[in-house]
Parts: structure tokens; C-alpha cells; sequence
């Protein structure tokens, strides 16, 4: 996506922003709600919102983040994105044990990864242009006995202390660089008001403590006044944790984790989820949203909210052409498209999401392949689904117990697509 595809923005004629933020359940704890309201629904104003870099990329789990600031832009306030060179070396403590820290150089490298990919949802033009900025740039020039004299005499300790992570670190052991954590981030708040006239930051609820922190130390530092909010936590209604899938984290890196498998992530989300994460994420107005959730509810096996979150964000984060691959594979694995349209890197990505078994040395027949693909147990087994029409290759029936395939049933020269059914499919690839 380029700038030249985000909408216009601006303030003029646009319904109030903060009830289309609570409407969709974005604001979960807030400073004063009527500053924030005069704020967010009045002239422009600038806001910022931090990312971390502890991963070579961001995961789905920093789209709340990064959506909501596409939306406090197209309303017409101008986003600072913050990537936290200096705050990704220290990490926010976490409950369970101190952090790995990372050295200096991978973090600088993740931290321009992460620069790239926060492009695509902002526009850097235009008159409440997005500003890319690095807590590094005023951190590093800070030396102790200014950060102690400076920062370090504004925050109480017992207040830090009762932070709920700290409490829950205190008898396992915190060390000092995690515990003054909280200190960095505050005074990246007062540094980005100081030079940008930043006025208000928003990010996860786990960051309330930080963020009003922040807050607080503008306040001592004779400064603001400044506000903040946070979104809620995202959660799925089976338990386990959003952003997670069978191989993992789903991140928004295409080498990571391939367009084909982003749209699965979205397509496959739990009838009893996607009305939540259609108002999270989605940019559909709330009346076609409410019209998804009535459809989808009269007629929950076509997956119609699921299907067009998964476009949606799938054109966002990684573009047109990779959305049409993606829904092109979905539809073609299944016998409801052509499978000589996808693209080599959309076939892989689909098989290996399903089961890719590798082929050495001469091609096996096709009761050899539905067993070592994992389709059927046993050979016994293949021919039986054979025999009764049950076995597909490259969406063809095979009807013959001891069908073959040849090089020339290989798409792209390389792949097979392998089927059981309607709907149990896996692949087979040539080896190198």
C-alpha cells in the first residue's frame, strides 16, 4: 500500500472520533474521558504510540496498535510512531523472569525492519503527516548522572514498587535495568511533547502503568497537560492466545509468515471472535459491520465476516496483489479454481500451511503419496479411497488403484497438490 491509497485526512464533517472509538471497543482505560474528548474530537493534535523492537518484525498482535493510529490519522491528528532503539535493549519487565537481552547491533537492524514495516499504514504526506522517531536519539546522549538527577528524582519508589509486574517480581528478583524500565518510557513522553508538542500516547492495556507514568512526569516536569488511553488486551473465546497459530507467532513479515498463511490466520478465526476483531480492526463503517455480524450469524458456515476481514487486512499489510494469491489459493486447493494461476511462493506457502512432503529420487506412484503426505496410514488405505473416488491430484479424480504421476503433472515443475475428499489436502515437492 502507498500513501497515495490512504484516504484523505482531516477533521471536517467527520463524526465524533471518540464515540467511534468506544463503539468499537477500543479505549479500555483512559485519562479524564471528557479532556480526551475534547482532544480527540477537536483540531488536530499530535499523539504518539511505541513499538519495541524484540523480534525481527511485528506480529498480529501489534495491529491494534498500529490500525488505531491509522485511525486517529484519517480523523485528522498527526501520528508519532515511536520504535524504541534504546527501550528494545532494556524490555519491559515481564512477570515470569528477566529478559535476554539482545545486543546493541540486532536491535539497531530490527528497529529499521520495524521502521518499513509500520509504513503502510500511515500517510507520511500531507499536513498531519507521520513522523517515524527512535527513543535512541535523545536516550543515548543522556548520561547516568543526568538520568538520575533529571528523570530518577520524579518517581516515587513506592509507587514503582506497587506496579502489579514489579510485585510479582520482587521475591524471584528484578534487576535494576528492568525495574527502571518505567523511567525510559515516561521520559520518552516528555521528550516527544517537549520537541513535537506530543499530547497524547495510547497503547496496550498492560501498558496502563507506564503510560500514566509518562503522564506524570510531564506533570512534575512543569509540562502538559498530556493524556492517554489504552486498548483493551485482544482475546480468543477458545483460551489460547491471539496471535498464535499452529506454527506460531503470525507476524506481518512476508518471510516470516507467508500472505497465503496471514489470510488463514483471519479466515479461520472462530465464529464467536470476528465480530470483536471486525470493530478492532476492520475500517468498515459501523453500518456494514453491523450487516457482517447479522450475515454471518444467519449464515455462519459461509464465513462472510471472516472472509472479508482476511481481504481487508491482508491488502493492508501486504497488498493487493498478494490478497487476490491468497484468495486465489484458498479457492483453488479445494477444487474451485486454478491451481496453474498461483504463483510458485503462494503454492509453497498454501502446501507447507497444510502438510509438505518432500520427494527424492523417482516419483512414487499415487497411493505412495496420499500415505507419505500424511492423507491416508497406509497404502491399504489409499487404494480404498481410490477405488470409492475419493483421491484427488492437482484436482483431477484418480480412478486407477495404481496411478502415476510424471514430471509433467508437476506445477510449476516442482509441486503436487494432493486431495482427500472435499476438504483434507496436503502437498508434495520435488527435492532439490
Amino acid at each position: 500500500m502507498t500513501d497515495s491509497s490512504l484516504p484523505a485526512a482531516g477533521p471536517a464533517g467527520r463524526a465524533s472520533l471518540i464515540d467511534d472509538l468506544r463503539w468499537r471497543g477500543l479505549i479500555h482505560d483512559s485519562t479524564d474521558p471528557d479532556e480526551l474528548r475534547a482532544l480527540l474530537d477537536g483540531p488536530p493534535s499530535t499523539f504518539y504510540v511505541g513499538f519495541d523492537p524484540t523480534a525481527p518484525s511485528l506480529h498480529v498482535g501489534h495491529l491494534m496498535q498500529v490500525t488505531t493510529a491509522r485511525r486517529l490519522q484519517l480523523a485528522g491528528h498527526r501520528p508519532l510512531l515511536l520504535v524504541g532503539g534504546a527501550t528494545g535493549q532494556i524490555g519491559d519487565p515481564k512477570e515470569s523472569a528477566e529478559r535476554t537481552l539482545n545486543p546493541p547491533e540486532v536491535v539497531a537492524g530490527w528497529v529499521q525492519r520495524i521502521r518499513e514495516q509500520l509504513s503502510p499504514f500511515v500517510s507520511y504526506t500531507g499536513d498531519n503527516a507521520a513522523q517515524l522517531v527512535n527513543n535512541l536519539d535523545w536516550t543515548a546522549e543522556m548520561s547516568v548522572v543526568e538520568f538520575l538527577r533529571d528523570v530518577g528524582k520524579h518517581f516515587p519508589i513506592n509507587r514503582m514498587l506497587a506496579r502489579e509486574v514489579v510485585r510479582a517480581r520482587l521475591e524471584s528478583g528484578i534487576s535494576f535495568t528492568e525495574f527502571s524500565y518505567q523511567l525510559l518510557q515516561a521520559n520518552d513522553y516528555f521528550e516527544l511533547h517537549r520537541r513535537y508538542g506530543c499530547q497524547l500516547q495510547f497503547g496496550g492495556s498492560d501498558q496502563w502503568g507506564n503510560i500514566t507514568a509518562g503522564v506524570d512526569y510531564v506533570r512534575r516536569r512543569g509540562a502538559g497537560p498530556v493524556h492517554a488511553f489504552t486498548t483493551p488486551l485482544v482475546t480468543k473465546s477458545d483460551g489460547t492466545k491471539f496471535g498464535k497459530s499452529e506454527g506460531g507467532a503470525v507476524w506481518l513479515d512476508p518471510a516470516m509468515t507467508s500472505p497465503y498463511a496471514f489470510y488463514q490466520f483471519w479466515v479461520n478465526a472462530h465464529d464467536s471472535d470476528v465480530n470483536n476483531y471486525l470493530r478492532y480492526f476492520s475500517f468498515r463503517s459501523p453500518e456494514e459491520i453491523e450487516e457482517l455480524e447479522k450475515a454471518t450469524a444467519e449464515r455462519p458456515a459461509a464465513r462472510l465476516a471472516q472472509r472479508a476481514l482476511a481481504e481487508e487486512l491482508t491488502t493492508l499489510v501486504h497488498g493487493a496483489q498478494e490478497t487476490v494469491q491468497a484468495v486465489a489459493a484458498s479457492q483453488a486447493l479445494f477444487g474451485r479454481g486454478s491451481l496453474d494461476e498461483l504463483s510458485p511462493e503462494t503454492l509453497r506457502a498454501a502446501l507447507s500451511e497444510a502438510g509438505l512432503v518432500q520427494i527424492a529420487g523417482e516419483l512414487p506412484d499415487v497411493a505412495g503419496l496420499l500415505r507419505d503426505s500424511g492423507l491416508v496410514p497406509s497404502l491399504k488405505e489409499a487404494r480404498r479411497v481410490i477405488a470409492e473416488g475419493g483421491a484427488y491430484v492437482n484436482n483431477e479424480r484418480i480412478t486407477e488403484q495404481d496411478a502415476t504421476v510424471t514430471e509433467s503433472d508437476l506445477l510449476h515443475g516442482r509441486f503436487l497438490v494432493l486431495r482427500r475428499g472435499k476438504r483434507s489436502f496436503a502437498g508434495a515437492e520435488l527435492a532439490k
